[in-house]
């Protein structure tokens, strides 16, 4: 597969000027991760494990004091390319209300189109495009006020969308959402990963929403701990509690069937696979 971001050795901290002397918190050091074109991927870790502050690098919004990070061969630090690495690389944000800015929905989709300076008949189509995408486009002309905070999302969703990007970065698109609401918004994610072919990397404390990616990665104390494919991550349950970690209420029926004597399968993940698996344990 062809490589999309690759985090190469990076270095990021913070420094807080209102402690006296200024205290440096370092986030991560020398981490490496390579982000393939088209693949969804989850980044899991508790409070405080870097996460975010690694997204935020994959579109140059935080520069690592050392290292290098290239999205679609463009380096972070060049400041020419900084527009381009943007158009590339979308990032939605926890709470919708912080991204949208206008008082329709449809004028929020189309605003950063228009400081671009797209023209107008190209910024219609691909308003249209992007809302249809989302599922919101009879809400076009509704007041982003009055929808709910799935909706929202999805609108925040489409003005990323309308720009085109090739990556699309999720930090806890769902934290602030009832169940209904996180659905609409992975069935979205999910729908423009598959269909349209976006690269995904959704950051998430919802284990349910990790296991529909196809990799994920593991952070701890800014170092990444787990790399891998959903169902082999899932299984090392006691090294992800060892974590702060939860793990889908599936495999941890399984993890608790197993310990009491039962042999199934490690690595189910989904719930279709736990009725199967319970249904030809109780045959036997």
């Amino acid at each position: 597969m062809e490589k999309f971001i690759e985090a190469k050795d990076i270095t990021f901290s913070y420094v807080n000027e209102m402690e006296e002397p200024p205290v440096k918190t370092t986030v991560f050091e020398n981490l490496s991760l390579d982000i393939y074109k088209g693949e969804f991927v989850a980044i899991l870790g508790h409070n405080g494990s870097g996460k975010s502050t690694l997204a935020k690098c994959f579109n140059a919004i935080n520069i690592p004091q050392s290292g290098e990070v290239l999205v679609n061969s463009m380096s972070i630090r060049d400041q020419e390319k900084l527009l381009d690495i943007r158009q590339c690389v979308g990032m939605v944000f926890q709470n919708p209300d912080n991204q949208i800015v206008a008082t329709i929905v449809e004028e929020d989709v189309a605003f950063a189109l228009e400081n671009m300076g797209v023209e107008p008949a190209e910024i219609r189509r691909r308003v249209d495009e992007s809302l249809k995408t989302v599922g919101m486009y009879e809400y076009r002309e509704h007041a982003p006020h009055k929808l709910s905070g799935g909706q929202k999302q999805r609108v925040a969703i489409a003005g990323i969308l309308a720009m085109r990007p090739e990556c699309i970065l999720l930090d806890e698109p769902t934290a602030m959402l009832d169940p209904k609401g996180r659905r609409e918004v992975l069935k979205t994610i999910k729908e423009l990963n598959k269909n349209s072919g976006v690269t995904i990397v959704l950051i998430t404390h919802y284990m349910d929403e990790a296991v529909q990616a196809d990799r994920v990665v593991v952070m701890d104390s800014g170092r990444i701990v787990l790399d891998d494919k959903p169902k082999k991550i899932f299984s090392q349950v006691q090294k992800l509690k060892a974590l702060g970690l939860d793990v889908p209420q599936v495999t941890e029926l399984v993890y608790t069937l197993n310990a009491d004597g039962f042999d199934l399968d490690p690595e189910i993940i989904t719930e279709d696979e736990c009725v199967d698996a319970l249904y030809e344990l109780l045959k036997k």
